[in-house]
């Protein structure tokens, strides 16, 4: 698979203020380890090998154990979340693929019970950013594993 477009050459200014959205988030009291499972469950459902391939290697740097990693994907079914995470998960799946009529009172109490308002602020902002990254990493092909030595990602121990 061939790169179709060098979206970080050809737009500089812009990568570079999607960079700083995206580093805001290291002030977000949302813990990382969600996180995390949000920017990886995001890209699973979005297809973006890219990210997907990027999340994985920071949570796996972030001490996030091998199994819960495989769980995420089935999160429903599996023991190993808490409902914080739950929530996460949750509110970023609705936000991923944005229903019809917009989203529910229904998920959002069920994620209020978990999660404060600023953290539910926050978390949406992760989940908006990661979206916007999918989005511009499927559009151009850019091939998982490619910037691993630009974002320090070889120390994931993952090839």
């Amino acid at each position: 698979m061939t790169q179709r477009v060098n979206y970080m050459q050809q737009s500089p200014e812009l990568f570079k203020k999607m960079m700083e959205f995206s580093n805001a988030e290291k002030a977000s009291i949302v813990e990382e380890r969600i996180l995390d499972l949000v920017h990886i469950r995001a890209s699973q459902m979005n297809g973006c090998g890219f990210c997907l391939d990027m999340h994985v290697k920071q949570a796996k740097m972030h001490g996030e154990r091998e199994l819960r990693l495989y769980h995420i994907s089935i999160w429903r079914e599996s023991t190993l979340f808490d409902p914080r995470e739950r929530a996460a998960l949750a509110w970023t799946e609705v936000l991923t693929n944005l229903p019809e009529h917009g989203v529910s009172d229904e998920i959002y109490h069920r994620v209020r019970e978990h999660l404060s308002e600023k953290e539910i602020s926050d978390l949406t902002f992760s989940i908006m950013a990661i979206n916007a990254w999918n989005r511009i990493n499927v559009a151009f092909k850019t091939v998982p594993g490619s910037a691993d030595a630009a974002f320090g990602l070889t120390k994931a121990g993952l090839s």
